[in-house]
């Protein structure tokens, strides 16, 4: 339990270095963006080798419809915070933005985070250790996203000081939402693979939707190069552990 916890913290507190460079780097948006390429690399390895995996993919049109439902109720989430201000928490657009509501916000980072932060836990419960890429494809995501936000939260006029509670506050939430992936694991013994599919739909529409495309209109085509990049270095891990 403790390990779930703690690991869930671990993992989302990369969103402070995010606020830590978004000063020095904040104004460059080519390399924020290059940031969030190698970033959405790891996340598309977590995907591939550790959320849908070929093999899980032998279980049947059950893993298709789980990712696909964890994709709908991603869309339909984001669509909604999208609309309440929440847009603007992926946008690297140096002070070109107009800014967003800041509970929005932080509501859509944690739609975010919600999916990764679950299967962190309930990975561990089931698999007994944790997974080292996975742990690494969380954390580096979080950096470049920690750092948009944080950019797009001053430019809605959200003090620094009011910024680092947001990310406190969001950091406690995937460590609490880790603590229950891994408590339910008893109950989601059998349906761990299910829940898989479904964060995995949901962290490849994140990525499709906003991280990705993000990335290449202000990181140039070097991004596809790190993309690459990122995507080695987590399936490296993958690999090694």
């Amino acid at each position: 339990m403790t390990a779930a916890l703690l690991w869930g913290l671990f993992s989302s507190a990369a969103l402070f270095l995010g606020q830590l460079v978004a000063k020095p780097l904040g104004k460059s948006e080519r390399a924020i963006g290059l940031m969030m390429g190698f970033g959405g690399g790891t996340l598309l390895a977590a995907v591939a080798y550790e959320l849908i995996p070929e093999h899980k993919l032998a279980d049947g049109w059950q893993i298709c419809a789980f990712a696909l439902l964890g994709a709908l109720t991603y869309y339909v989430g984001d669509r909604l915070i999208d609309s309440n201000g929440g847009e603007a928490r992926a946008a690297i657009a140096a002070g070109k933005g107009e800014g967003g509501s800041g509970a929005a916000m932080f509501l859509g980072a944690l739609l975010d985070g919600i999916p990764e932060a679950f299967i962190l836990g309930l990975g561990l419960a089931l698999g007994g250790q944790i997974s080292i890429a996975f742990v690494a494809a969380i954390f580096v995501s979080n950096i470049p996203q920690g750092l948009a936000g944080t950019t797009s939260l001053r430019e809605a006029g959200t003090p620094d000081r009011r910024i680092t509670v947001m990310w406190a506050l969001l950091t406690l939430a995937c460590g609490a939402v880790s603590l229950l992936g891994f408590l339910m694991a008893d109950n989601l013994a059998h349906a761990g693979t299910y829940a898989s599919a479904f964060a995995g739909g949901a962290v490849l529409m994140m990525l499709a939707d906003s991280m990705i495309p993000e990335s290449f209109r202000h990181g140039g085509r070097t991004v596809g190069l790190l993309t690459v990049v990122g995507f080695l270095v987590a399936g490296v891990l993958t690999v090694v552990q």
